[in-house]
């Protein structure tokens, strides 16, 4: 077997997170006084991290960031986390590579307290032997392999599923394959651009391209 493990990515791969996340920037940016412009712009906060969203967007400093992220939490941990859902498809493609003997995690930007409880909510906690966020040093492949006991000589055996560049480029970091997403955020030239190896335009392709490189490899 070429791939044992499957790490995913939450929003814009397993959840269509979109109107929550936007939303509680929203509330955040108007709390801070900040004209939101266009909406499209929100869009871009689904996937990297937060911080580093407010900064590039909105130009704020380091320390107007945390704060933003501050403000961003008291929406979504009450009302933001639940408006979301998750893609058609993906609970039979994650059903389907669980009883075929992969071993799925969730590997997330988002506070694991966050991932865990959507997970629980929309009943996907099942189908992953582990469900990890981001750490303090920012380490968030590798904190998911160490928890699943993923030697580093047995990176080649991971695969990365996620919708953004920053999906990609951390798991470029550590050695690690990318299927990437077309129904998330991302765009195909994004993807591309970033080095994904692999292109799933619909969930149930997902599967289908881990399977067509696990018959390859025998």
């Amino acid at each position: 077997m070429k791939y044992k493990y499957i790490l995913f990515d939450l929003d814009g791969t397993i959840t269509e997170s979109g109107p929550g996340i936007m939303n509680s920037v929203e509330y955040a940016l108007n709390k801070m006084n900040r004209e939101v412009g266009e909406r499209d712009i929100l869009k871009k906060f689904i996937g990297p991290p937060l911080t580093e969203s407010m900064e590039k967007y909105y130009g704020m400093s380091e320390e107007e960031a945390l704060l933003g992220v501050k403000y961003y939490r008291e929406y979504y941990a009450v009302k933001g986390i639940f408006e979301n859902s998750v893609y058609e498809g993906l609970a039979e493609t994650l059903e389907s590579l669980k009883n075929e003997g992969y071993i799925l995690a969730v590997a997330t930007s988002k506070p694991e307290e966050y991932a865990k409880r959507i997970a629980d909510k929309f009943d996907f906690a099942k189908y992953f032997a582990g469900i990890y966020g981001a750490t303090m040093d920012g380490s968030l492949i590798r904190n998911a392999l160490d928890n699943l006991g993923v030697e580093r000589e047995n990176y080649d055996q991971v695969v990365m599923v996620g919708d953004r560049n920053n999906d990609i480029y951390g798991a470029k970091e550590n050695g690690i394959q990318v299927i990437g997403v077309l129904y998330g955020y991302g765009d195909l030239a994004e993807l591309q651009s970033a080095g994904a190896d692999y292109i799933a335009k619909m969930p149930e392709e997902i599967a289908q391209i881990i399977g067509r490189c696990n018959h390859e490899r025998v």
